[in-house]
């Protein structure tokens, strides 16, 4: 995020508030094109975002406030500026439903009661959504379209074909395929789908503050069929739940979805699956995208945990529609041993890359092909280059670190940057990233970055969980 953001997020936030922000912490995005950080002073904390896509951000806003005017669990919109393309929102915290469940797990060793009274609590709060605030809901401001149709549906299929069969070189007939997209498309539109559809329903997008569910990331919510959403969490193959809870599960939210109208439950199942299906397919073709042509490693891991999962439905799911063709790549997938094991060889805790660099040559390039971390401007701060007594020195030497820290700017600099690092460390620790980038850049690359960079590879060694990857691109050493 540019400097200039920060800057109209902060006039947004002054405006609203009264008074500039104390603080700006970027947050990370998990690979979405939107921007965000934290911004907060004494008394309070929000939430900045950034987004080029008006439309986008045009569905985000009006659906929160929808949402809100009907008492349900979403953050609230503070204010927004369409033109700029940003907004400011309630801050819950960074504790997911996912966090909360990889945590809980921990402690008792299973996938307790806890967690089952947590997603029961989510799933007594998501017919609110699709049914109550689906019922007068402007559908013309959804985006990218206003109902989940079969144009949608085949956007989908075709991801899963061309980014993940494709690169994933699992042979199908191009022919037979689309024959059997057309099949199941039709077959998906049989059901009611007048509903509101969240779209993108799995425990990440769940937050878990002060002990209740919020929703946030409905931005791509649209009409469609209640199914879809229940199979998007229940189905979420990284939350490992075991399938007799799903079933347990999935028969409470029939009960719940009950008491707003009836309910058939045979044919409810026969397209939850179905349904269910279709969601996995648009994820493999994420994975595909993103870790078989893009080589991140967060989402290659994701591919044996959807072939568990792919398989896993296709012992339970009777869908009363014949796809063989489908049928055949499904049991290619399953039965793909370099699936199962894609991404395996990089679980192996989180590498940090620290570097530090001259701004002369520009900013190193993050070779982990994530794209994340951070970079911070060491020439803010005060250069002991500029005096013949360190010139020839380096940031390793102890008379220059003791020269920087005597300086109060250096200190609260050195407060922000290990405020932030904490805070990324901890989160990737904790969702299973494998790659975080940290470069400290100055004029010369010899005195504040290296120091910096140092600093932090020595607060960082002994951390559980964590390597060093420390370059001093401009040194030799």
């Amino acid at each position: 995020m540019t400097a200039s953001i920060h800057d109209i997020l902060k006039h947004l936030y002054r405006n609203r508030f009264g008074r500039l922000p104390q603080h700006i912490i970027p947050l990370g995005a998990d690979g979405s094109s939107r921007q965000y950080v934290r911004l907060s002073d004494a008394e309070q904390s929000v939430i900045g975002a950034y987004n080029t896509d008006r439309r986008e951000n045009v569905a985000f806003l009006t659906l929160s406030r929808h949402f809100k005017q009907l008492d349900l669990p979403v953050p609230e919109i503070y204010a927004d500026d369409l033109d700029q393309g940003v907004y400011l929102q309630q801050d819950l915290g960074d504790d997911t439903l996912y966090d909360r469940l990889i945590a809980i797990r921990k402690e008792d060793g299973g996938f307790s009661e806890r967690v089952i009274s947590m997603y029961r609590q989510v799933l007594e709060e998501l017919p609110r959504f699709q049914i109550t605030a689906g019922k007068n809901l402007d559908y013309t401001i959804c985006y990218p379209r206003s109902r989940f149709d079969e144009q949608s549906i085949r956007w989908d299929l075709n991801y899963f074909k061309y980014h993940f069969l494709k690169l994933a070189d699992i042979p199908f007939d191009e022919q037979d395929l689309e024959d059997d997209f057309e099949r199941l498309t039709t077959f998906l539109l049989e059901t009611d789908t007048t509903y509101f559809l969240y779209r993108d329903f799995q425990s990440r997008n769940i937050m878990w503050y002060e002990d209740q569910s919020y929703f946030i990331d409905y931005q791509g919510g649209r009409q469609g069929a209640l199914q879809y959403d229940v199979a998007s969490l229940l189905q979420d193959a990284k939350a490992e739940m075991p399938w007799e809870i799903r079933e347990t599960l999935l028969a409470y939210y029939i009960d719940v979805v009950g008491t707003y109208m009836p309910v058939n439950r045979k044919p409810f199942i026969d397209y939850y699956y179905g349904y269910a299906l279709i969601r996995l397919m648009q994820a493999f073709g994420a994975y595909g995208f993103r870790g078989l042509y893009e080589s991140k490693s967060h989402f290659l891991r994701s591919i044996p945990f959807a072939v568990q999962n792919l398989e896993g439905i296709m012992t339970r799911a009777n869908l009363p529609v014949a796809l063989p063709a489908l049928q055949g790549v499904w049991d290619r997938i399953i039965h793909s041993e370099p699936l199962r094991r894609m991404g395996m060889e990089s679980q192996s805790g989180l590498t940090v890359h620290l570097w530090s660099f001259s701004y002369k040559r520009g900013v190193p390039r993050d070779e982990s092909g994530h794209g994340g971390g951070f970079v911070f401007d060491c020439r803010i701060l005060q250069n002991p280059g500029r005096y013949p007594e360190y010139a020839h020195l380096t940031g390793r030497d102890a008379s220059v670190a003791a020269f920087l820290e005597e300086i109060d700017e250096v200190q609260a600099f050195r407060q922000h940057v290990m405020t932030i690092i904490d805070q990324a460390v901890a989160h990737h620790l904790r969702r299973g990233f494998t790659d975080l980038t940290i470069a400290f850049g100055c004029t010369g690359g010899q005195h504040r970055s290296v120091y910096f960079a140092d600093l932090v590879a020595a607060y960082l060694q002994d951390r559980e969980g964590v390597s060093l990857d420390l370059r001093h691109r401009e040194q030799n050493f």
